[in-house]
């Protein structure tokens, strides 16, 4: 009898133990394993780099590798970037090409890319399908962050710009009868238009009329002609940056006196249009004289490096580099899943573009903006 209530007592003083590590296991918060990420993490760059767009997407690249090369020198730095770049020629088409070569053949977790909103359109779903975070630094169309929970953009959406652009140039100029002008062969700006049409219908303004062109095209006077007969208050024009500097030195040509309101309004193009761009305006996000965290620095920087002040697609892709590196900063791995909630979760981050968030659907929240042109600048519209 001794012996089994011997037996009994170590059988409950086994359980009881056994049960005290459990609980502590409960009550014990677990150490999130946090993956060394001191080494080089490789990056998927898809810009276009020929074709149509090939001007703008080799002002990306330098603000991009900016970007890349102060985040690789930061002292201490514990990321290092290195990027494959990717031409996807100026297509939707080849930015698929680049997408799948990234992810099947060199297994990038991240594509930073691709520029257009057509091209953008195409690719994100290639993202989506293999669980792969992408990140453009300038597609404007709406829905585009919404195509996957691992896709996010840089730019904000056409609606958001013109819900802030349409009120502000409205009250000033008080245009009541407009014109349009657009790229039909281009998803940023044919949203745009749309944008602009649900914008002016708001608030009771009349389109008197609506013209298209083609990317590529360089022949505007037509258009212009007939819009200029109409008598217009304001002409909206959206546009890729090759075709805008010809948009508005041709009006010039015809006359056309009355204020160009064109989507994206960059340095480079009121430099190519000259006097032809002094009072356009321009719903855009950032300029080199804004006084955001970090902006004067990037100034300096890249007009040392490249020899040139930097534009908005530089600007948007230096910024797309450092929002990524703060992710990664606060991820616990470098899988793409943990990049994907370390995105979702930035907000009010300082950046050159202001304090910056992403929303629920991966797209950018910051202020907006209206410039205009004045003594060949991009000027705050006042």
């Amino acid at each position: 009898m001794k012996s089994f209530m011997l037996i009994v007592a170590i059988a409950i003083l086994i359980i009881g133990v056994s049960a005290c590590e459990r609980i502590s296991e409960i009550v014990q918060p677990t150490t999130q394993q946090v993956e060394d990420k001191s080494g080089e993490i490789t990056i998927g760059v898809v810009l276009p780099l020929t074709g149509h767009l090939a001007s703008a997407g080799e002002l990306m690249k330098q603000g991009l590798d900016l970007a890349r090369n102060e985040i690789n020198a930061a002292e201490p730095s514990n990321t290092q970037f290195k990027f494959i770049i990717e031409d996807d020629t100026s297509t939707p088409a080849g930015a698929v090409t680049a997408f799948n070569k990234l992810i099947h053949e060199d297994g990038v977790s991240v594509i930073l890319g691709p520029a257009s909103s057509s091209a953008t359109e195409a690719a994100f779903p290639i993202a989506d399908e293999n669980g792969i975070v992408a990140i453009s630094p300038t597609a404007g169309k709406r829905g585009l962050g919404a195509i996957s929970d691992f896709v996010f953009r840089i730019p904000l959406a056409t609606d958001i710009v013109v819900a802030k652009g349409i009120p502000v140039t409205h009250a000033k100029l008080g245009y009541q009868r407009v014109a349009t002008m657009y790229d039909e062969t281009d998803g940023f700006s044919t949203d745009r238009d749309k944008a602009l049409q649900e914008a002016f219908t708001a608030n009771g303004i009349e389109v008197l009329a609506t013209e298209i062109f083609q990317s590529g095209d360089t022949d505007f006077s037509a258009q212009l002609t007939r819009i200029q007969a109409l008598n217009p208050d304001a002409i909206f024009v959206s546009a890729l940056p090759p075709e805008k500097p010809l948009i508005l030195v041709q009006a010039a040509e015809l006359g056309i006196s009355v204020p160009f309101i064109v989507s994206s309004l960059t340095n480079v193009e009121v430099a190519a249009a000259g006097a032809a761009a002094e009072g356009a305006i321009t719903f855009i996000d950032w300029r080199p004289t804004d006084d955001t965290p970090g902006n004067q620095a990037f100034v300096k920087n890249y007009s040392a490096t490249y020899g040139m002040e930097p534009n908005a697609f530089a600007a948007a892709s230096y910024t797309t580099v450092h929002i990524l590196a703060a992710a990664i900063q606060n991820a616990p791995s470098t899988d793409s899943v943990s990049i994907r909630d370390a995105l979702s979760n930035i907000m009010d981050l300082d950046t050159i573009l202001g304090q910056f968030s992403f929303n629920a659907d991966g797209d950018a929240v910051y202020a907006p903006g209206v410039l205009v042109v004045k003594e060949g600048t991009l000027q705050p519209f006042e």
